[in-house]
């Protein structure tokens, strides 16, 4: 994936997570994309109450993994990188 493609994949993704973020953010929580790898694997940080939710892998599957996957369907893989179980 060149450097172009990249940022534009990285736009979609982050457009995606804004349509989610309101929800996080209503909970004390948030999430940050922490990293695209070039064979559309997405890491994600979840911030604020949603690293010790206990509904975090709801949220983290129905809501983020869903998102980024409709806006970016090449996603091969969505992985939480500071919740182990999640990831």
């Amino acid at each position: 994936m060149n450097t172009i493609e990249k940022e534009k994949t990285m736009g979609l993704i982050e457009q995606a997570l804004d349509s989610v973020r309101p929800y996080l953010i209503a909970d004390g929580g948030n999430v940050k994309l922490a990293e695209l790898t070039d064979d559309f694997i997405v890491r994600l940080e979840l911030t604020g109450s949603c690293q010790t939710c206990p509904m975090n892998a709801m949220t983290f599957r129905a809501g983020l993994e869903e998102a980024v996957r409709k806006a970016v369907p090449q996603v091969q893989k969505v992985e939480a990188v500071n919740v182990p179980a999640l990831a």
